[in-house]
This record gives C-alpha cells, structure tokens and sequence, in this order.
C-alpha cells in the first residue's frame, strides 16, 4: 500500500442506518461523561492548589517566625 493512500485513508462511522434521536442521545450521553470527568479532574486541581497555598503560607509563616 503506497504511503499517500494510508495517510489519506481515515476512519469513519456511518452512521445513517441508526435512527436520527439515537444518534443524538449517544452523543450528548458521550458529552455529559466527558464533562463529568474534566469536571472531577478540575476538582482534583483545585484541591491540590489549595493544599499547596494553605501549606506555602505555613512554611512562610514559620519562616519568618525563625528568622
């Protein structure tokens, strides 16, 4: 197979033979998944940056108490 015809070779899905409000449904359900999951992530972030200023503003605190 030349290299011209694989790179120009891409995967598609038809997806004409299922019913129009199906497809629809699948796909805001995809959608709402991969919201929920940035959405847990994002959280996860946040808790961290909040640990790391509440523990920056201990060690600077503790800094210039011994200095």
């Amino acid at each position: 197979m030349p290299l011209a015809e694989a790179v120009t070779r891409s995967f598609t899905m038809d997806l004409s033979a299922y019913p129009r409000w199906a497809v629809i449904l699948a796909g805001a359900a995809v959608a709402a998944v991969a919201l929920w999951l940035l959405m847990k992530v994002l959280k996860w972030t946040l808790w961290l940056l909040i640990g790391a200023v509440v523990l920056g503003g201990l060690g600077w605190a503790a800094w210039e108490l011994l200095r």
